[in-house]
């Protein structure tokens, strides 16, 4: 399917574009599993099959997966977030142009990064929104990306200008990472980042990662209890072949390793940093998050469809 390129389009897509023209197809692949090491199969069983949970989206993002058996999966394209279910089923949750990352806060409150309207929103039962933040002293955000609950109970989200709609002013004159407090207020964390993008903290709640989507590489921050970042050193490159796409979302499982959206699919790190392997994907992924009632089950939202894959590792799930 040729992706067209909108005004509001989602960045990846626009990545994708730009790599391949927009009146041609993305180079068809298969899924595989290519492993670096041996302890790429302690979490990937070798005979794994990849499922499709659901497909006909426009460019999937945003997955949140609930206890009661759904995920929640954004819609760049559509410009809507869907309530999935097993058969791929939907139902409209909410509308709004560009929706992006999303998480549950620590009251289980959906929370999603509405790059439009350039805030953080909180997406009522009925439809409705909350702008929780919009502003960082007095001026607009750029067009918030990722965003995940933290250690502490706060908001930690990206603010990169890769949907900035066409037209509009960059208001502040860098592309940072922000904690937003139960209070509301909210703190600049870094600037240092070229175009920062996913983010996940370790199981510990003593690490930061974040990637930077521009110079496709992790980097990696000490967090603190006064949810404070020091020390950020470089965690891993992911370069590609042409066409291949580059870091976005993120996750860890119970024993630190890390899994990123990347080239040709998702990227497999040890907690030190060492490449374990590569799942390769049918369709470009966006982003992930564990589910099913063990969290051992991956959740893909990979351009055009939500795929599923069954691992041998648990999955952190920090609002849960």
């Amino acid at each position: 399917m040729a992706l067209i390129l909108k005004s509001v389009v989602a960045a990846c897509v626009a990545l994708q574009l730009t790599a391949v023209g927009q009146d041609q197809k993305p180079p068809p692949r298969k899924f595989e599993l290519k492993a670096e090491s041996d302890d790429f199969w302690k979490l990937i069983d070798r005979g794994a099959k990849l499922e499709k949970f659901a497909g006909g989206f426009g460019f999937t993002e945003g997955p949140v997966w609930d206890s009661r058996g759904f995920l929640y999966v954004s819609d760049e394209i559509q410009n809507e977030i869907f309530r999935v279910f097993p058969g791929g089923r939907r139902e409209t949750v909410f509308k709004t142009g560009d929706p992006d990352g999303s998480t549950y806060d620590r009251k289980h409150r959906l929370i999603t990064t509405a790059s439009v309207l350039r805030a953080i929103v909180e997406v009522k039962p009925d439809g409705s929104y909350q702008v929780l933040a919009d502003k960082y002293e007095g001026k607009r955000l750029n067009s918030p990306n990722d965003v995940l609950l933290g250690p502490d109970g706060a908001l930690y989200f990206t603010d990169p200008t890769l949907d900035l709609v066409k037209g509009e002013k960059q208001e502040i004159p860098f592309q940072g990472v922000y904690r937003l407090a139960a209070d509301g207020s909210l703190r600049l964390l870094t600037k240092d980042l070229a175009q920062p993008n996913g983010l996940a903290f370790s199981p510990d709640g003593r690490l930061l990662y974040i990637d930077d989507s521009m110079n496709r590489d992790i980097h990696v921050y000490d967090f603190s209890s006064k949810g404070e970042l020091s020390n950020g050193r470089l965690f891993g490159k992911e370069e590609g072949p042409p066409d291949s796409f580059v870091p976005d979302g993120m996750r860890v499982d119970r024993q630190g390793n890390v899994y990123v959206t990347g080239p040709l699919g998702i990227w497999i790190w040890d907690p030190k940093g060492k490449h374990l392997g590569t799942l390769v994907l049918p369709e470009m992924p966006a982003n992930l998050i564990w589910g099913d009632a063990d969290f051992s089950t991956l959740y893909i939202t990979a351009t055009t469809s939500v795929y599923r894959l069954k691992t041998k590792a648990r999955g952190f799930v920090p609002y849960e």
